[in-house]
This record gives structure tokens, sequence and C-alpha cells, in this order.
């Protein structure tokens, strides 16, 4: 791999699953449906297509018994699963075909007859050292040391997984230097100013979600002019005195919403610049994001593969996506959340939108002292999103544990990461799941203090 030096173990895993892929000529390749996910499937797609071999992607939005039906009876001799497959290695090692798992979620145990890659599984923790991305871009790397150019595909789902906010860190900041070294990324200093358009970028703001601009005409606009910029101006058209009193503006609004100093600096995160995409790994992840909520998956993996028609497409999906975003966090902010002792929650009818809106509740409308939890019960199986901070996590707060068991106490699944989990269950079981919840919650910060 050149100039990264792996951990030996995970570098044994890669070589093992290059080695067992190149013996196929067909290959499935199953991904989750969300920026990670997509960037997963991007990198894997195109690094089959320059071997030559024949492939196909399902993007899932979980993987759960139904979708464990649907890869039993894929017909292909080879599967990839990328950003997923740590809570089915079992049902995986019994299909009797050539499997490579390509994720970062918590394991719930590891095996022989899988070719595994998990950053957990070294002693990296898969929540802000490796995503599904990056363990595709090094399983990239395995089948061709000249797929480098993938990592700005990979940073995507870095930044899609919000791996970055506090800087990057182990596997991902390896790439990174590589990436840097190869004049593939570019890094420069945040803002709280969104970029863009501003008085669009504005409006269409939930990260971060001010009050009283988002998703307001006037009031976006009504903030320009306060901070003496014309209403057609653009981020990269500000001075340097005009874009300190814009970004005081919006520090001052937030401060109002109770947003702490923390979560602004993470706002203010360091940007990655991707070369050969004019664009930076997190409008990258907007798009993959956008196509992927929208029911448009295949649309962000041609993109991936080079197609000037399906950028145009992501564009203008994540155009649409955002206006449906904003809507539903204003609708939120002005309801408000349910508090619980111990979490916080919503109802959300937002169709593949409820992680997304969950994570800006959290951060610029909720509590910050409890987990955010949204759960969708539009359907006979209620999908379930909770989002913490990083302050919460400090008290005992384990996301990952407490979805987990709270879905299995009702009969349903769940797992993630510490700071951000998702859970499955049958829709009447939503307020026996949301006590079990709270107390599961409450017992990780006694246990803790």
């Amino acid at each position: 791999m050149d100039d990264i030096v792996l951990p030996p173990k995970l570098l044994k895993r890669l070589s093992s699953a290059a080695e067992a892929v190149r013996r196929h000529g067909h290959v499935h390749i199953f991904s989750h449906y969300d920026a990670d996910g997509i960037s997963a499937a991007g990198i894997l797609a195109k690094t089959l297509l320059r071997t030559g071999k024949e492939f196909e992607v399902t993007l899932l939005t979980t993987l759960d018994d139904p979708a464990m039906d649907r890869i039993r009876e894929c017909g292909s001799k080879c599967l990839i699963l990328s950003d997923l497959g740590a809570s089915y290695i079992p049902e995986l090692e019994s299909l009797g075909k050539d499997v490579v798992v390509l994720d970062h979620h918590v394991p719930s145990a590891d095996s022989d007859s899988v070719f595994y890659a998990n950053p957990h599984l070294v002693g990296i923790d898969g929540m802000t050292g490796a995503c599904g991305a990056t363990m595709s871009f090094l399983f990239s790397l395995q089948m061709d040391n000249k797929n480098w150019d993938l990592v700005q595909i990979a940073f995507a789902g870095i930044t899609g997984d919000r791996q970055h906010i506090n800087g990057v860190s182990d596997l991902n900041e390896l790439i990174l230097e590589g990436a840097v070294k190869r004049g593939l990324i570019r890094t420069s200093s945040g803002s709280l100013i969104p970029p863009g358009p501003l008085s669009r970028s504005l409006y269409l703001s939930t990260d971060p979600y001010i009050r009283g601009v988002s998703g307001d005409t006037e009031g976006s606009q009504r903030m320009l002019a306060d901070a003496g910029v014309p209403n057609d101006a653009s981020s990269s058209d500000l001075s340097a005195e005009a874009g300190r009193k814009l970004s005081s503006l919006i520090a001052v609004r937030l401060a109002m919403q109770g947003v702490g100093v923390q979560t602004m600096q993470e706002i203010s995160r360091t940007r990655y610049h991707l070369t050969g995409w004019n664009m930076d790994a997190e409008t990258m992840a907007d798009l993959f994001n956008a196509c992927g909520r929208l029911g448009m998956g295949g649309i962000s993996v041609g993109m991936c593969l080079g197609s000037e028609d399906c950028l145009q497409k992501a564009v203008s999906a994540n155009d649409d996506y955002k206006k449906k975003i904003v809507f539903a966090v204003t609708s939120l902010d002005s309801r408000g959340l349910i508090q619980r002792e111990n979490i916080q929650y919503f109802s959300s009818t937002e169709s593949g939108f409820t992680g997304i809106i969950c994570g800006a509740a959290m951060q610029f409308i909720g509590d910050p002292g409890k987990p955010t939890v949204g759960i969708n019960c539009s359907e006979e199986v209620a999908k379930a999103s909770a989002r913490g901070m990083w302050a919460q996590l400090d008290r005992g707060v384990d996301l990952s544990v407490a979805m987990r068991g709270a879905a299995e106490s009702v009969g349903g699944n769940g797992g993630g990461h510490r700071i951000a989990s998702g859970a499955s269950f049958r829709s009447e079981k939503k307020d026996l799941f949301l006590d079990s919840l709270d107390q599961i919650i409450g017992d990780q910060v006694r246990t803790a203090t």
C-alpha cells in the first residue's frame, strides 16, 4: 500500500479479501444507502470496473432479516458488504459463498470464513477512526495501488459519517496524509457561514440550523442586510470584515438558541477540497445523502463511475432534499421535542430523513444534556434513530448499547455507534421501547458517576 502502514492483522484481512474477489468474474455489492454507504459502494464499483469485472450494486436502508433474505437469493458467488454486516456475521458465514465484509460498526462476532475487515477488530474506534468508505478504499488499494484517486470519494463517506468533526484520526488520518501528498485533497479552515450563494445557503441551512433564518426567506435576507452583505453575494465573495460580521451574527443567534461553544467549533471544522471534483467532501456527501434518502442511490453510484449526467441529477436532487429537510426541522422546532427523564424524542413521518432531522434537533433544538431519538412509525416496523453529544458520552452514554438493548427488549434489533445509533421494532411497541431506552440511558449515567 505504498506509504500506508496498516496493522498487520488488518492488512492480512484486506489482502485475503482482494484475493477472494480476484477469483470471481461477477461480484454483487450490498451497501448502506447513506453518504458513507454510497461512498463505499462507489469506490467498490469503480474498482471492479477498472479490473474488468461484472458487478451489481444494491443499496439497503438497513441490514435486517428481510434484507438478509435478499442477500441469500442473490445469484453471485462473491458478495461484498460495505458499511453494514457487523451484526449478521453468523448468517453471512452460512451462505457458502465468498463474502467480504467492510464495515466499521461495533462487531457482534469475528469470523474465520467471512473475509471481514473492521477497525474495531484491530483496536481502532470505528466511530471516529475509520468508516465504511475508509475500509472500502483500503480494500481498493489492495486490489490496485493505482486507485489512490478514489480517496476523494472516501472522504465523502468520512465527512458524511461526521468522523472529521474533531479532526481526522487513525486510518482516516493515514489516508488523508497520502491524499494531500498526492495533491488529491487540500484542506482549509472552516466557518460558521454556510458555503454558496448566501441568501439560499442560509435559507436551506440545517448545519447550523439558525432559528428565524433557516427556512425563513425574510429572516435570511434580514441577516444579510444586518451584516451589510448584498443579497446576491456568495460566501466566496465576502471580504474578511464582512465574513467576520456575518459569522458574529450567526454566533449570536446560535448562542440565543442555547447552542454551546463546542458545537460552534464543530461547525467551523476543517474543510476537505477534492481537487478532481471541483467540490469539497461535505458537498459530495450531501449529494450522496440526497440521492440515497430520495431513493435515487443508483444516480450517486453512477456519479462515482464518472457520469456527468448523474452528477447533474444528483445536484438537482440535493436541492429538493435540502428543502424537505429544512421544512422538517423548522416544523419540529415549532412543536418541540417530547421530554422524558433521560432522553428526548419526536415522532417522524419523514421516511429516510429521521436520522438527519435527529442530528439537527440534537445540536440546535433540544436539551444538550439528553440524547435525542426520532421514531418513524408510519409502517408496521418502526425505524428509530438516536443522536448524542460528546459531553453525553463523557457522562457514560453509549447509544449503540442502549438502542440495541431497548430494541431487543421489544423483539427488535439495533446498534451502531456510541454517539449515533439506530433500531427497528414493531410500531405498536413504541412506548415500551422508549420506556426501556430511557431506563438504560439513566442506568448508564448513574453507573458512570
